[in-house]
């Protein structure tokens, strides 16, 4: 059979013969009890790459950003965030169903939110009959703006415009790594300018499950205790920490091999008049495009037909995400997928 070209996600990759190996051999103990030593040290590796005093490992990038989000307000709290982000959008209303606490998003470019456009919407603390703004939140880099880098620049005001309001700042940094591969800057950079930091491990790193957040020691302590009341604790974690421990210390740098694959393929997307794609939102393995003479799911039908996997960007829009699974010859087959399918 004809190899699936699946480029729905970076989430569908699957463990190198190297990785299942650092998995079978992993030595376990119960991390509920914190003797899992495969578990912690991951977690002390991840807290020295991320510039924090600790971090956590947890199931997922939503239950990630969820204890953070959960640690850092009080119910009938309101966290700031972009209009498109993922926190928003795809994390099934969790905020609000297990913290009690609302969003409110902001209309950005590219996934980017300024100080400018933030200042006007944080509630004035003598306001009782409002909720209180308590959190502001940056997603870097950016799913449904295309896997764009929010500058370091505009993270480091956003900064200051919380510090100014006495508000946490909270980073979903599911793709950081993307981020921190392909302009140069460190991971523990972008991390230090955070309170919180959720990260994944199972995205563009390869690893099948599996998330870290990073904090203080004080806020990790409180983490721990809301991931156990969530269900999140797994006792002998370290036969799947393994690969995450595996995806760091291997996966990181090439990630820049991902960016390119993606380039090569939104260069063929813009020359081709059945599409549409904005180039300037092509920085990291994310793209985002417009069928313009058929439907999205005739495009999504259509694909799948000849062995290439899509998935929705937006209503209007198709997404192809570039991994360590999809080889440059991947990249040159949905090329010509591309040639016969859009017309």
């Amino acid at each position: 059979m004809e190899k699936i070209i699946d480029l729905r996600s970076d989430t569908v990759t699957r463990p190198s013969a190297e990785m299942r190996k650092a998995m079978f051999e992993a030595e376990v103990g119960d991390d509920v009890f914190k003797e899992d030593p495969t578990v912690n040290k991951l977690e002390k590796y991840a807290a020295e790459l991320l510039g924090k005093e600790a971090a956590l490992y947890v199931a997922s990038g939503v239950m990630g950003n969820q204890i953070c989000l959960n640690v850092l307000t009080n119910p009938g709290d309101e966290v700031i965030c972009e209009a498109d982000s993922h926190i928003f959008n795809y994390e099934s209303g969790s905020p609000a169903a297990l913290s009690g606490i609302q969003m409110l998003p902001i209309h950005g470019s590219r996934g980017v939110i300024t100080p400018a456009q933030v200042e006007p919407f944080i509630r004035p603390s003598s306001a009782y009959y409002m909720p209180r703004t308590k959190v502001l939140e940056v997603e870097n880099t950016h799913n449904r703006a295309g896997g764009t880098i929010h500058p370091i620049e505009n993270i480091i005001e956003l900064k200051r415009l919380a510090k100014k309001y006495n508000l946490y700042y909270h980073l979903d940094g599911a793709r950081i790594w993307n981020a921190s591969a392909e302009t140069g800057v460190p991971v523990s950079e972008y991390a230090s300018h955070f309170d919180s930091v959720s990260c994944c491990l199972s995205k563009g790193l390869g690893a099948p499950v599996g998330s870290i957040i990073a904090g203080t020691k004080d806020f990790i302590k409180e983490a721990f205790r809301v991931r156990k009341a969530w269900g999140g604790g797994m006792r002998q974690l370290g036969i799947i920490a393994a690969a995450g421990l595996y995806a760091l210390q291997n996966n990181r740098e090439r990630l820049k091999e991902d960016h390119e694959k993606a380039r090569i393929l939104a260069k063929a997307i813009n020359e081709n008049p059945a599409l549409e794609i904005d180039m300037s939102s092509v920085q990291t393995n994310i793209l985002i495009f417009k069928p313009l003479k058929i439907s999205v799911e005739d495009a999504l039908k259509r694909t799948r037909e000849k062995g290439l996997l899509l998935s929705v960007g937006k209503i209007d829009s198709l997404r192809a995400i570039t991994h360590l699974d999809i080889s440059f010859d991947d990249i040159e087959k949905t090329k010509k997928i591309f040639e016969e399918v859009f017309k």
